[in-house]
């Protein structure tokens, strides 16, 4: 997957903590491999849709996406960015969704939102 030219949102950890805390529309997107999940994740309230695709499943299971009310804000994210990155720029490609990528990914949102998510 390559990065298109067209800008994709950023979104920061506290402005995602803040839509997380008011239960807005939103789908996280976590593209990760599993082994990194495993090992941490952003915990989300009961309601909020929280996914695991990683970015190379992400092709093959565009279906799934697809399914989403195209009103959800899905806010993907990695490790640091990079990866939720390119697939929210391949994502961007292939449909309407409102999509964002979180700032910093997870390791972030350990520094600045809630340190009791593990660092790797």
């Amino acid at each position: 997957m390559q990065p298109a030219s067209n800008p994709v949102a950023q979104i920061s950890v506290e402005a995602l903590k803040e839509l997380l805390d008011r239960d807005e529309n939103v789908t996280l997107l976590d593209v990760r491999e599993h082994f990194e999940r495993e090992h941490c994740s952003i915990p989300v309230p009961p309601g909020i849709r929280d996914l695991l695709i990683p970015l190379n499943e992400i092709p093959g299971r565009i279906e799934e996406l697809q399914r989403l009310d195209q009103a959800t804000l899905i806010v993907v994210y990695c490790h640091h960015g990079v990866r939720s990155m390119h697939a929210a720029h391949w994502l961007s490609r292939q449909g309407t969704w409102r999509l964002a990528n979180l700032e910093g990914g997870i390791d972030d949102w350990s520094v600045r939102i809630d340190p009791q998510v593990l660092r790797y």
